[in-house]
């Protein structure tokens, strides 16, 4: 006669080590995803509605060949102050004026009309951003 060993019954005694080593490793997996999750959500969040000023140019105006105006509309927080800056430029390109305008009223929504002054004559304007102080 042989010798037959038997096995223990399948599932009578718990999980394999393998499988309790799976397990852990799908919970962890688990809950650093959920983490990462939220601290990306809570990074998107802050940088949106942590700006506290936004502006936008409506319009510009060659006035002359020294000078231009820039139409903004400043949005933000009515206890906030900043500064947006512009830039003239040229038919080439080149930078021909540049202006950093401070924005401390204590208003919620400004419309001003700003003026760069030039070397050359401009012919167009950019508003490159705004910053909150």
């Amino acid at each position: 006669m042989s010798a037959v060993r038997e096995g223990l019954p399948e599932g009578r005694y718990g999980r394999s080590a393998d499988e309790r080593a799976d397990r852990k490793l799908k919970i962890v997996g688990s809950v650093l995803g959920v983490a990462m999750l939220a601290l990306v959500g809570w990074f998107g969040y802050d940088y949106v509605a942590g700006q506290s000023l936004s502006a936008e140019m409506i319009k510009f105006d060659v006035s002359a060949e020294d000078r231009v105006q820039a139409h903004l509309e400043v949005r933000k927080d009515r206890d906030a102050r900043g500064s947006c800056t512009l830039r003239a430029l040229a038919e080439d390109g080149r930078e021909v004026g540049h202006k950093d305008v401070r924005f401390d009223q204590a208003d919620d929504r400004i419309d001003e009309v700003v003026t760069v002054r030039t070397t050359a004559q401009a012919t167009s304007v950019e508003l490159l951003g705004c910053s909150a102080q």
